[in-house]
């Protein structure tokens, strides 16, 4: 097996929290010196430059996303895990995410039924009803938690809504996410994995009735739009595909979503300058929506198969190794974005990240959460002013995750704007 990384390169372990919470340094060093660097504590190789990493996402017949025969040992409680879910529930299909053409072309036709522009038009509204509405929960107090406040509610209830759940069952959506995101955030014990395999179990016979509910009774929600996804000379979607391409919405869109709000925000915070501009201009809201991806994008990174063995930047890969592209490195590489380091909402090639992935898996959710980040922006420049940090954050901001981003919290002070509620008067009031 070929050693990745040259004598002189000073590589932190990516299993180190404070490494994960703040990976940049670390990028920069594996860019410039070991581009392709296998970890050493589970032999993923990790791909750091734009150029390669859209390589590997557009190189079909050497990397592939079905993760069946990729070099990873299962732990015990990944085993416990699984077994409670196949003896009680339904085991996770392949599909989506985890499949590639022409399979994942049958799925990804299916899902453009679904994610419409007309229905993510359709929710737009909806979506600044519940900023309003969230943002009415705690601007008289003049500070809020903001990611427990706002970042996670806002796309979980959209979501819990979609599901045929409304908003005050959001707490056991909620318990519902966090449950399918538990193996991906950190290790567990077997007795936690089979724990947080039961709390899954509850949310698939849940969905389980409404899919079946919906197959009677079609109604104008995401359910329903997948149920009845199929064509006429398609075969419906099975128990199995449905249970997995739900698992695959609520993870991709809950906590990426809520990661970009934090993320977002942040920044802001931490760029007063930049703020500052995004107020007195909201045209560049799009533009600080693409250059927040990138400079710090939700989901560090995926991982592909290799089919057979393949070189990448002078690295040799062999058959059926595990190989992340990691977003957050090739987001930040100065071959293809100037002054990478710098945060700047006016650059003109931010569109150009790949925050949403690239080629025929990019993102089936992306639009939705585009309308999110945007209706969440707008009101809250709206309605706060003066916003800062109310304490400053953990020494560690994040929680640990491999592929993930998620800000443990976001304490912020605030003054309410003039302006405070911009939505009309109801039930004929006039003021």
């Amino acid at each position: 097996m070929t050693d990745t990384t040259p004598r002189n390169a000073e590589i932190p372990s990516f299993f180190d929290p404070a490494v994960q919470d703040d990976p940049f340094d670390a990028y920069e060093t594996m860019r410039e010196q070991c581009p392709v660097h296998r970890l050493p504590e589970n032999g993923l190789y990790m791909v750091t430059r734009y150029d390669d990493v859209k390589s590997v996402l557009t190189d079909r017949e050497h990397f592939s996303s079905n993760p069946v025969g990729a070099g990873f040992r299962q732990s015990e409680s990944g085993k416990a895990a699984a077994a409670t879910m196949a003896e009680k529930g339904w085991k996770r299909a392949q599909t989506l995410q985890r499949t590639d053409p022409p399979v994942h072309t049958h799925y990804r036709r299916m899902l453009g039924r679904v994610f419409t522009v007309r229905r993510i038009n359709e929710l737009t509204p909806r979506i600044a009803e519940l900023c309003d509405e969230l943002i009415d929960g705690f601007i008289e107090q003049g500070e809020c938690e903001f990611v427990r406040d706002f970042a996670l509610p806002l796309p979980g209830i959209v979501i819990c809504e979609q599901l045929g759940l409304d908003a005050t069952q959001y707490p056991t959506f909620k318990r519902w996410a966090d449950a399918m995101l538990a193996s991906a955030q950190r290790v567990m014990t077997v007795d936690e994995a089979i724990e947080q395999a039961e709390i899954e179990l509850e949310a698939q016979h849940h969905l389980a009735a409404e899919f079946e509910k919906r197959r009677e009774e079609p109604t104008d929600d995401l359910i329903s739009a997948l149920v009845h996804a199929h064509g006429a000379d398609e075969e419906p979607l099975t128990m199995e595909e449905l249970q997995d391409l739900m698992h695959q919405l609520i993870t991709g869109g809950f906590e990426t979503t809520t990661s970009a709000l934090g993320t977002g925000l942040w920044l802001l915070l931490r760029h007063p300058d930049q703020m500052a501009k995004l107020r007195a201009n909201r045209d560049l809201l799009d533009n600080f929506i693409d250059e927040s991806l990138r400079f710090d994008s939700p989901v560090a990174g995926l991982w592909r198969r290799a089919t057979c063995p393949v070189e990448v930047a002078g690295v040799e890969i062999e058959p059926d190794a595990s190989v992340m592209v990691r977003y957050g490195a090739a987001n930040r590489d100065h071959a293809k974005f100037d002054d990478p380091n710098v945060f700047d909402i006016e650059r003109e090639n931010a569109n150009e990240h790949i925050a949403f992935g690239w080629g025929n898996h990019l993102c089936v959710g992306m639009w939705l959460a585009r309308a999110e980040l945007r209706c969440a922006f707008n009101a809250l420049l709206d309605r706060l002013d003066d916003i800062e940090l109310a304490r400053p954050l953990d020494e560690i901001p994040h929680e640990f995750s491999f592929m993930l981003r998620p800000l443990k919290e976001l304490p912020i002070s605030f003054t309410p704007s003039a302006i405070n509620d911009p939505r009309p008067p109801t039930n004929g009031a006039e003021t």
